[in-house]
């Protein structure tokens, strides 16, 4: 019997028009001496493989003695998080990445971003990898954590009003925060540096995510905000706003949860300690998950926004304590000093 092939799934119409309208600036921009750049992430792995990560844009050096080489260093200084969402993404392009000696050519994705697992042989720890998009754009470095095979801790935490306070998801008051406010200007959360960092120091060599809803436009600045405020370092897994091949945008929930499962399965002896707050989904993808895999969760840990920053970010009354039907110990408070005296009451090494 004759095998008909199985037809082609027909990418959304949103999502044409998205690459048509990229399309469109990443011709203009190239002829207008724009260079494929890539803008490298921090990644993860284990001893035989790694997740690379990054992005690449268009973007152009300034001229020699221009205003713009002049004023580089203060627009750095007094970044707008707006900016970052008019780069111009580039897929059209090779992207060679470079790690302990061996070479290895990945395409990006109809984003622009690299996302992709290299086999390796490499000692636990930091590595450095490079990555260059074609033959002539600059080199990029990032750390990626090697994680060893016997580790059995790690830390998931959650980024909007887990580690920084944002106000998420009030349309208008996010707006203004993502695209407006310097990045200088954001706050973190009172006490969440000194309890994750108390919990990388504990457990030397665990794997560290920062888990967000947010695109890759903000990566950047997320990172300099985690850097600035003491936070330590981890890989920072987010995602491509705008439509997919089958919606007009992409689920900032299925994100997570596909991100958690994906965890799992790659650090199956590793049990996660997830940090997030009761203002978005948190709550309930980490029951959820802690339920499907009670094995791998230590406990979660769930940071409580005010009255305030409830009204805020859309909640209502603050969410009831879970049940630990799971056997999963589950803790609130409303800073990191809170829950951190209450993981160190569960005996949990802090």
């Amino acid at each position: 019997m004759a095998r008909h092939p199985r037809p082609v799934q027909r990418m959304h119409r949103a999502a044409r028009v998205e690459d048509a309208f990229h399309a469109f600036r990443g011709r203009r921009a190239l002829k207008r001496g724009y260079l494929p750049t890539v803008l490298s992430y921090s990644g993860y792995g284990t001893t035989e493989w790694i997740r690379v990560l990054g992005r690449v844009v268009l973007a152009r050096d300034p001229r020699p003695g221009s205003r713009a080489e002049r004023t580089n260093r203060k627009r750095e200084e007094s970044v707008r998080g707006w900016r970052s969402f008019v780069s111009v993404p580039f897929s059209d392009v090779d992207v060679t990445v470079e790690v302990d000696g061996s070479t290895h050519t990945v395409r990006p994705d109809r984003g622009g971003v690299v996302d992709t697992v290299i086999p390796v042989t490499l000692e636990p720890g930091t590595h450095w990898v490079s990555l260059r998009a074609g033959h002539s754009g600059q080199v990029a470095t990032a750390p990626v954590q090697v994680v060893a095979s016997d580790a059995s801790f790690g830390v998931i935490s959650d980024v909007d009003d887990t580690v920084m306070v944002t106000a998420l998801p009030r349309p208008l008051l996010a707006a203004w925060n993502t695209f407006v406010v310097d990045e200088h200007a954001r706050v973190p959360t009172p006490g969440m540096s000194v309890l994750l960092e108390r919990l990388a120091s504990s457990h030397p060599g665990a794997p560290m995510v920062y888990l967000s809803t947010g695109a890759w436009n903000v990566a950047p600045a997320v990172t300099r905000f985690l850097s600035r405020n003491l936070f330590p370092p981890g890989a920072l897994l987010l995602t491509d706003w705008g439509p997919t091949h089958d919606r007009w945008f992409r689920s900032g929930r299925e994100h997570k949860e596909r991100s958690l499962r994906r965890l799992v399965r790659e650090f199956p002896g590793v049990k996660w300690l997830l940090v997030g707050d009761d203002g978005q989904h948190d709550e309930a993808i980490y029951a959820e998950f802690a339920r499907e895999h009670p094995e791998n969760v230590t406990a979660v840990a769930i940071r409580q926004l005010s009255n305030t920053e409830s009204v805020l970010a859309g909640g209502g009354p603050k969410a009831e304590k879970h049940t630990q039907t799971s056997g999963v110990p589950w803790v609130y408070g409303a800073d990191g000093a809170d829950l951190l005296a209450q993981l160190v009451a569960l005996g949990i090494r802090v």
